[in-house]
């Protein structure tokens, strides 16, 4: 995100390659471009900016959400919903590109054990079979890449993620739990091995990603407990 001196954001985006390509600017044009752009139209930037930041601040106070009671009739509306997106055929929620946002399955997982909703158990565990078995678990090298570009969960996206991988845990162990089936047991700890191998720092720490355009190297940064673990 790119902020005026009064931090309010005024352009942003999720990815900016080092170099031109796929027709899109190098992160160094697009910082020439903002410079340019921040001394010739500065009144207009700020406007934008003023404008974003106002929409922010409404979005933000909505008080409808405060007033929420997390009841299990809510709950229940909250399974139904991601009930209907389920890929009965290929397993997940929603349709390509398909992520495996764990946190959905393990909620919805939770939900199906406290209601006693034996479809929903089978929906859960139908995605945790395909994603296991598909292009998206690197069945080499090891852990899950973002997602897969189709429904089939076979071509993965070439970049592993800690965060994802770190929920996947859970949500295998979860499903190990419900269904007392070694085999997602079996995949978390292929995921840990994982881990431990390819994205723990020697120092301590963790690196964030690593993807196939990395070049030999990981994510630019670590993170853990050790604060003297060096960048990269």
């Amino acid at each position: 995100m790119f902020l005026t001196s009064e931090l309010k954001p005024f352009f942003g985006g999720t990815y900016f390659p080092p170099d031109q390509r796929y027709g899109r600017p190098s992160f160094l044009q697009l910082l020439k471009q903002i410079q340019q752009l921040w001394e010739t139209r500065h009144a207009e930037l700020a406007n934008s900016a003023a404008d974003i930041h106002a929409r922010l601040e409404q979005a933000n106070s909505n008080q409808g959400l405060s007033s929420l009671v997390l009841t299990p009739d809510v709950l229940r509306q909250a399974g139904n919903q991601f009930k209907r997106s389920y890929d009965a055929r290929n397993g997940g929620f929603g349709d390509a590109p398909k992520f495996p946002q764990p946190s959905q399955p393990q909620f919805l997982l939770r939900c199906a054990k406290r209601f006693k909703d034996d479809e929903a158990i089978r929906m859960v565990l139908n995605t945790c079979d395909h994603m296991a078995a598909g292009g998206i678990n690197d069945h080499l090298g090891g852990g899950f890449a973002r997602y897969s570009v189709d429904a089939l969960w076979l071509v993965p996206h070439f970049e592993k993620m800690l965060y994802d991988n770190a929920q996947l845990v859970q949500l295998y162990l979860d499903a190990y739990l419900v269904s007392h089936e070694q085999r997602y047991a079996d995949t978390a700890r292929d995921i840990l091995r994982y881990v431990l191998k390819d994205m723990t720092h020697p120092e301590g720490g963790f690196y964030s990603a690593e993807d196939a355009d990395s070049e030999g190297t990981r994510a630019s940064f670590t993170v853990g407990l050790n604060r003297n673990c060096p960048s990269f």
